[in-house]
């Protein structure tokens, strides 16, 4: 696991050199105010942790309020997201900087394609109302035959198949995107910040207690344990789920995010297109 993160470190080092955006000062400035809003500030512990949703974000945020001691640890129900936390967007530029260069920086990662398929089972199979009501239209509109889309829409079946989600992503502008499918690179910018740790979901347990010896302070917290009615999106089920995918899908798919896979040390799924 030690290899891992150091390969890691090395491949995000050695592409990062020829990136031009080296610096956040090298951002444009809807590229500063996403990566802004996607931080989150713990001044007495001097520390930043730039989130990626469906890379084990909420148990990261339950565990800086617990820290913070704006949550019960006890506390078993749904929690707020924002209230109580504060976020880079909401220092002055100049402390903003300052934080970014003297306070200890993390991120978590995961594999583009599992964060992907994560997303779409919740957010278009679990958490069903919000966003199919906001993209479900959209996308059978755009990628069915016309008597299969008014098919659906009679019977008010706003499903969409997981092929019809990676499609949406392929013609979707990243700058625009949700910040569910939103690439992980374009979140955190990780060759503008340079992170001290960039932990992953694969070795969640002992990357996470490795940042936590390092923030926690006189803290007891240790990072949640994975409740028994969570179902996971785990290789094997991506597997599943892509053998239901055009190759010529997957591939355009991995072109959209091939900067995830290569800064992040993720190898792309073999493809015979």
């Amino acid at each position: 696991m030690l290899i891992t993160r150091s390969i890691r470190s090395r491949t995000l080092q050695a592409l990062c050199q020829v990136e031009k955006k080296n610096d956040t000062k090298n951002l444009s400035e809807k590229e500063k105010t996403t990566l802004y809003r996607q931080i989150i500030v713990d001044d007495q512990r001097r520390f930043l942790f730039c989130f990626i949703p469906k890379v084990a974000c909420s148990n990261w945020k339950r565990v800086i309020k617990v820290m913070q001691g704006t949550l019960d640890p006890e506390s078993k129900g749904k929690m707020d997201h924002h209230s109580g936390m504060t976020f880079l967007q909401d220092n002055e530029q100049n402390l903003a900087r300052l934080k970014l260069k003297h306070f200890y920086k993390f991120m978590f990662v995961r594999h583009p394609l599992e964060r992907l398929l994560s997303a779409y089972r919740n957010k278009f199979g679990e958490n069903i109302g919000d966003y199919r009501r906001r993209y479900g239209s959209k996308i059978i509109r755009a990628y069915r035959p016309k008597s299969k889309a008014r098919e659906a829409f009679m019977k008010g079946d706003l499903s969409i198949t997981f092929e019809e989600f990676l499609r949406f992503l392929i013609d979707s502008d990243t700058s625009t995107m949700d910040v569910h499918w939103k690439p992980m690179h374009e979140l955190c910018q990780p060759c503008a910040v340079h992170y001290d740790f960039v932990g992953s979901f694969e070795q969640l347990r002992e990357d996470a207690d490795f940042v936590l010896g390092r923030i926690r302070g006189n803290s007891t917290v240790s990072f949640p344990k994975r409740q028994g009615y969570y179902r996971p999106t785990t290789p094997d089920t991506l597997i599943s789920e892509l053998s239901k995918v055009r190759p010529i899908v997957l591939q355009q798919l991995v072109d959209k995010y091939i900067l995830d896979f290569a800064l992040f040390g993720y190898s792309a799924p073999s493809l015979d297109v």
